[in-house]
């Protein structure tokens, strides 16, 4: 019999709050390759969105567990991917099926629970929508299509035979259309009178397709639901395609992220060398060459212009414990192991937060190697989200560097906030900037802290009784 765990007793919520300089980036951009930005207070502030955000944070942590690395190392995580299909063939093949008859199988049955595949030849075998599930849900499902082999060949041929005859009657549907209009268009057809052949909504209509069996589709949603996958608990996922699939109300709240300055864009210009070109040239400038074929080789080889921002960021996140609980505990995790798997997350959760970056142009700014300003962590009975202490925005040439005022701040809403609510507890800081570092340490000298400065990332987490007693 499941025994149900005893209720959480601790804080609901962990807040986490962090200050980071970034140079010279692009972390993420719009649909025209510029920063995105939002106002505020009056000012125009460079905005890094919160899926920009949830997805560097989701994938550090997969890939770290993947790897064996950090506290959920050994538990299972999810892919979020239209490749299912893809997947699912490949694991078949594995098994001894041929090619084809695993591609076609695996998208029969995925077609059968509600999913939809792209229209064109490079798409056909990805579905329409990007499906958040546990990773190794393909391989769980070929196996059950191995299993039952005899029953899923059978239902995969009268379902791919219906399938053609639907796709050939759409396509007589639509010549028809285009026939008819053409009619109409040159006068032939009146415009209000129907064609030879009736109404052609009635031509279009689709031929229903055979249903999955039962016990096939109860496979198929047993093997892409949630189960034991942290990552799904945490973040969640939603798929209104399968309406019997379960999706899941994420234990984590991501804000987006903007700066605490008004927004500093550049738009930078660039030139990209031609190897070969300089090549000629350094060879015509020993004599190898005339001067014609070196005038030929001047000039770059390509130019352009990349935005770039700067700027000191604020960003939260909360994360909702008992919620985190409920949806292990939903997924069919054993009761008596969800408070392990619940602390291992919330440990990942508060690193992926400090060490993860969105990975757009990384390569081109370095923009991984950021480490934070500082961090802040508390726990209370109700997310506390500390985005305006900055809607006033800080001028550096006035104030002084941004980062510093913006630590000020944060420190001081910080003790406006606990010396005025009772739900709310004092705050775990870290930070890697050594001026941040004097800044704390003269706080604490004369009293006015409102925490306890850590010097690891797995000490944001520590109940706050244990850093009374350092």
């Amino acid at each position: 019999m499941t025994t149900v765990p005893a209720p959480f007793t601790g804080d609901q919520y962990l807040s986490l709050h962090l200050l980071e300089t970034l140079v010279a980036v692009l972390p993420v951009r719009d649909e025209n390759g510029m920063p995105k930005a939002i106002s505020l207070g009056g000012d125009l502030r460079t905005m890094i969105t919160s899926q920009a955000r949830r997805r560097a944070e989701r994938t550090h942590s997969r890939n770290r567990a993947n790897a064996g690395d950090g506290p959920l190392a050994g538990y299972a995580m999810g892919l979020r991917t239209r490749e299912w299909a893809k997947i699912t063939a490949t694991a078949l093949e594995a098994r001894g099926w041929r090619p084809a008859e695993a591609i076609s199988t695996a998208k029969g049955v995925l077609t059968g629970v509600g999913l939809k595949f792209g229209d064109k030849p490079n798409t056909a075998d990805l579905t329409k929508v990007l499906l958040f599930a546990p990773e190794d849900a393909g391989q769980v499902l070929a196996r059950y299509l191995d299993d039952n082999q005899d029953v899923v060949s059978a239902w995969t041929a009268e379902f791919l035979a219906a399938q053609t005859v639907a796709a050939e009657k759409k396509a007589r549907a639509a010549a028809k259309r285009r026939s008819q209009a053409k009619a109409r268009k040159d006068g032939v057809l009146a415009v209000d009178e129907p064609g030879p052949d009736g109404d052609i909504a009635e031509q279009g209509a689709e031929e229903k397709l055979p249903r999955l069996p039962k016990a096939v589709r109860e496979a198929v949603l047993t093997a892409l639901a949630p189960r034991d996958a942290i990552d799904i608990a945490l973040y969640g996922r939603f798929l209104a395609e399968i309406a019997d699939s379960p999706n899941v109300d994420g234990a984590v709240q991501t804000a987006h992220a903007f700066t605490v300055q008004p927004a500093e864009h550049i738009d930078d210009f660039y030139s990209a060398a031609d190897d070969s070109k300089l090549d000629r040239r350094d060879r015509s400038r020993a004599g190898a060459l005339d001067y014609l074929d070196a005038a030929e080789d001047a000039g770059a080889g390509m130019t352009g212009y990349q935005s770039l921002v700067s700027g000191t960021f604020y960003r939260h996140a909360v994360l909702d414990r008992v919620k985190l609980r409920a949806n292990l505990l939903a997924s069919g995790m054993d009761a008596d192991k969800v408070d392990a798997a619940a602390e291992a997350a919330e440990r990942e959760v508060v690193d992926g937060f400090v060490n993860s970056q969105p990975r757009a142009k990384t390569n081109t700014t370095a923009s991984n190697g950021s480490l934070p300003k500082l961090v802040m962590a508390f726990d209370g009975k109700r997310p506390f989200n500390y985005g305006l202490a900055f809607e006033s925005a800080i001028f550096e040439e006035d104030e002084g560097p941004a980062s510093l005022q913006a630590t000020h701040r944060l420190l001081d809403q910080h003790a406006l906030v606990i010396r005025k609510r009772d739900d709310i507890t004092p705050a775990r800081l870290l930070t890697y900037d050594l001026a941040v570092e004097r800044l704390l340490a003269e706080a604490a000298a004369n009293g006015t802290l409102p925490g306890h400065a850590v010097d690891r990332v797995e000490h944001l987490t520590r109940p706050v009784g244990e850093l009374d007693q350092q």
